[in-house]
């Protein structure tokens, strides 16, 4: 059955962006007769916080929309994250990575001016790591794209994925090794967006153009996984006057602060053009 879904993190007051993306799947999820998800993205554990996910489900309410309960919250299914991580090491795909985000940054500046690939990282010599390990330093999960491309075999050459209406040709090292857990945190968003929309049955993803680079490296992780791949839709962004995204930090756009000024839902549908 078709199925959608909207996965917000509560990190803060959902704003017209927000709505346009929520109201886009909703909408292609009714068309169809199908299902519409929401899912609760609250694996930042230090920005995340209960006020912002209660009006999460108030302003979606007040949208109109209605959703399958109970809705899933990434936090009560860390267990799920870290037995997918177990899988990946144990095919051989993962490797530690000590760099802090500072030393990464960095190495991007010092590298020649034409440098516009990902983060330049690989796995380190043995007896590097061991001392590392024994010293207690913090590390990064990552996902080597060398060891996946062996094991997949064949299978990555033909890597791929339909996106809005067209056929895809995965395209993962434009992302580089990306980071898939933390020593202290079992996932990042891109393992568990990926096993959550497999858990949940989604067929389509539909979400901001600003997330379309992430179906290329996803698409990895389903083959690794066993996992389906969802047809996705990347939609346009909502914009503020100066061209920029709307953020959270925005109170002027949210839909609480819409809400309390007497805005109605239908004159905003027709301002984002629904």
């Amino acid at each position: 059955m078709f199925a959608t879904r909207f996965a917000p993190s509560p990190t803060g007051y959902l704003h017209l962006g927000h709505a346009f993306s929520a109201w886009t799947a909703f909408d292609a999820a009714q068309s169809e007769q199908g299902r519409f998800v929401l899912r609760i993205e609250d694996t930042d554990l230090t920005r995340c916080r209960p006020e912002f996910e209660a009006a999460i489900y108030e302003d979606l309410a007040w949208l109109g929309l209605t959703w399958e309960r109970p809705v899933r919250r990434q936090s009560d299914h860390m267990a799920d994250y870290e037995a997918a991580l177990e899988r990946l090491k144990h095919l051989g795909v993962l490797y530690r990575c000590f760099k802090t985000r500072k030393e990464l940054m960095e190495a991007i500046a010092s590298a020649p001016h034409s440098f516009s690939g990902p983060e330049p990282v690989a796995p380190l010599p043995e007896a590097e790591e061991a001392e590392l390990l024994q010293s207690g330093k913090p590390y990064a999960w990552r996902l080597s794209l060398v060891r996946s491309a062996e094991i997949l075999g064949a299978q990555w050459d033909s890597l791929g994925f339909e996106a809005n209406g067209h056929w895809v040709k995965a395209h993962p090292a434009q992302l580089g090794d990306i980071v898939l857990a933390r020593k202290e945190f079992p996932s990042s968003y891109h393992l568990a967006s990926v096993l959550d929309d497999a858990s949940q049955g989604i067929t389509h993803v539909i979400r901001g153009e600003d997330l379309a680079e992430a179906a290329h490296i996803h698409v990895v992780l389903q083959k690794l996984l066993g996992l389906p791949t969802p047809i996705y839709q990347h939609h346009r962004l909502i914009l503020d006057a100066d061209g920029k995204r709307f953020a959270k930090r925005n109170q002027s756009v949210t839909l609480r602060s819409l809400r309390e000024s007497g805005t109605s839902p239908a004159l905003i549908r027709t301002s984002l053009g629904l």
